[in-house]
C-alpha cells in the first residue's frame, strides 16, 4: 500500500526536482513537508509561507483550523520571533494548535528566515 501524496499545481516542480512531497496522508492525519516563503522583510516572508502552506492544506482538503501540531524553525529567533507571531496569528486562530519553536542558524534556501511545518487533521 503505497502513501497518498499531496501535491498542489504550484508545488509539481519542487516534487519533481526535489524528490519530496508537499504533503502526505495517513488515515485521518496529513503531514506536511516544511514550507519557506519569500519576501523582502520577514513578515513578508513569513506571510509568503503561511499562504503556501495554506495551499498544501486547501489540496489536502483541509484548512489552518485542522492544524493539530506545528513546528517552526526561525533562524536568528530573538530577532524574528515576533514577526512570526504576528504573521502566524494572521492565519491560526483558536483554539491553537501545539507548537514548537526552534532557533536555528540557516535553511536550505540561502538568506530565508523560517521554515514552517504542520501536521493536520481530517475531520471525519
Amino acid at each position: 500500500m503505497g502513501i497518498d501524496v499531496i501535491v498542489p499545481a504550484s508545488a509539481r516542480k519542487t516534487y519533481e526536482n526535489w524528490h519530496f512531497a508537499p504533503a502526505v496522508r495517513h488515515e485521518d492525519l496529513i503531514f506536511c513537508s516544511g514550507v519557506v516563503g519569500q519576501g523582502d522583510s520577514a513578515e513578508e516572508e513569513f506571510r509568503n509561507a503561511w499562504t503556501s502552506l495554506g495551499e498544501v492544506l486547501s489540496e489536502a482538503g483541509v484548512g489552518y483550523e485542522d492544524i493539530v501540531d506545528s513546528t517552526l524553525y526561525i533562524v536568528d529567533l530573538a530577532e524574528n520571533a515576533a514577526a512570526m507571531a504576528k504573521v502566524k496569528d494572521e492565519f491560526i486562530k483558536e483554539p491553537y494548535p501545539a507548537s514548537t519553536w526552534i532557533g536555528i542558524t540557516s535553511l536550505i534556501i540561502p538568506g530565508a528566515r523560517a521554515e514552517i511545518k504542520v501536521t493536520a487533521r481530517q475531520k471525519g
